[in-house]
């Protein structure tokens, strides 16, 4: 830790600035990871990425498992090469799709609704033929409508159907492991099972204790690889924490893995957006401060310096360029959408005063133009703007941690953002 969040009293808060390092370089923190899902930010180049003041990127070691394979990145050296990114990366471990594809649900987690009453999937390894032969037909688990379940757990991991050729592949804690060695990131994950708020608290004790057993093994097999490739660099290893919306039950994750010799946290799971902050602190308050905590999945304004102010260091999230591939993007009075009437002769960039590329060279209504003609262009030049709005924004409140100015910038961001993104 290079400098802690003081309160406006003088108090300590569980806010910090730090550094990480990395064999492909430093990383300053609070910092957010630009997501590369498949060894790209969707539609930005590598350079590009740099450009927009990105420190690392995290891609996903499912997508990249499928395809094109591991051992292809493997032989080119690793992710960062392969993908000709000189900075430092991460790799997810697929636990993700645990959820998303067990459940056929939206690939975003729902941070709004709690129904802890389930249901939750009592045939879980199953297949659908053998689901209803037990009597258990789809449409009593939770899995969206119309859809069918792709992924199915086990106690010693998880079968998936592959979403590109229908093939059948088996990820454990031991193949996740692999897998991520071989795409040779330097920040990996442990194998989790991601639960969601609609599962019981039954169901996520069960889970947790899985997640658990899966994180020993993962730090097993992590040994064992570390030693076997020695010619590589090392890669640090981060536990998971689960535990859905329960005190108690995050509390005792970051006990039992922070008694575990990783090299930092991620903090996953499905979480309450009004209590993101809370729980959090819980696991901050828990974890040993001399390593770094990654928050999976978030990137907008109020939910990063929540996350901040209780102690996560690192942050990643698909949202920025996502939404711009639907015409949104990020100003400072908050996100609108370029595909409306009003601006078609705005010769104004994105948001004036931004030093962005895009902003720097292009109108609103030039952007508009490529949107409502299909032009694959609109998604790379709104892509750069989004995704250096919320690095600067990060890279910002850092700052404002250093220099004892933290809360005045917070008030003054929010402030601003979300009066206007309420009236848009």
């Amino acid at each position: 830790m290079d400098s802690p969040l003081m309160a406006s009293d003088g108090a300590r808060t569980l806010g910090r600035t730090g550094t990480i390092t990395t064999p492909h370089g430093e990383i300053r923190t609070p910092a957010f990871i630009a997501v590369g899902t498949k060894a790209t930010v969707k539609a930005v180049l590598p350079e590009s990425v740099r450009d927009l003041g990105a420190q690392a990127v995290l891609a996903n070691a499912y997508h990249l498992y499928l395809q094109p394979g591991p051992e292809i990145l493997d032989e080119a050296g690793g992710l960062g090469k392969f993908m000709n990114w000189q900075g430092p990366t991460f790799t997810d471990s697929g636990g993700f799709q645990v959820m998303s594809l067990g459940s056929g649900f939206k690939k975003v987690i729902d941070m709004t609704a709690v129904d802890a009453s389930g249901p939750d999937d009592p045939t879980r390894g199953h297949s659908a033929r053998e689901q209803s032969a037990l009597g258990h037909p789809d449409r009593d688990l939770a899995v969206a409508p119309g859809k069918e379940r792709l992924a199915h757990i086990d106690e010693d991991g998880v079968w998936f159907t592959s979403h590109l050729n229908g093939d059948r592949h088996r990820f454990s804690p031991e193949i996740s492991m692999n897998v991520q060695h071989q795409i040779g990131a330097d920040i990996m994950f442990a194998f989790d099972e991601l639960t969601t708020l609609q599962n019981s608290r039954g169901y996520q004790e069960e889970s947790l204790e899985r997640t658990r057993r899966w994180a020993e093994r993962c730090v097993a097999e992590h040994f064992r690889l570390t030693d076997e490739r020695s010619h590589r660099p090392y890669q640090a290893l981060f536990g998971v924490i689960q535990g859905a919306q329960y005190e108690d039950l995050r509390r005792k994750a970051c006990r039992d893995l922070g008694a575990m010799p990783f090299d930092g946290f991620g903090i996953g799971g499905a979480l309450e957006k009004e209590n993101l902050g809370t729980i959090v602190a819980w696991c901050s308050e828990e974890l040993p401060e001399d390593k770094p905590r990654h928050l999976l999945g978030i990137s907008e304004p109020d939910d990063i310096f929540a996350a901040i102010e209780a102690g996560a260091d690192t942050f990643d999230c698909v949202s920025p360029t996502r939404v711009a591939r639907n015409s949104a993007f990020y100003t400072s009075e908050g996100r609108f959408n370029l595909s409306g009437a009003r601006y078609r002769k705005d010769w104004g960039p994105l948001q004036e005063g931004c030093d962005c590329y895009t902003c720097q060279n292009y109108s609103r209504a030039y952007i508009r133009h490529l949107f409502k003609a299909k032009e694959m262009l609109s998604h790379t030049l709104i892509s750069i703007h989004n995704e250096r709005f919320v690095v600067r924004m990060v890279d910002d409140a850092r700052n404002a941690i250093e220099d004892g100015t933290f809360w005045d910038f917070k008030e003054e961001t929010l402030g601003r953002y979300y009066p206007a993104a309420a009236r848009r």
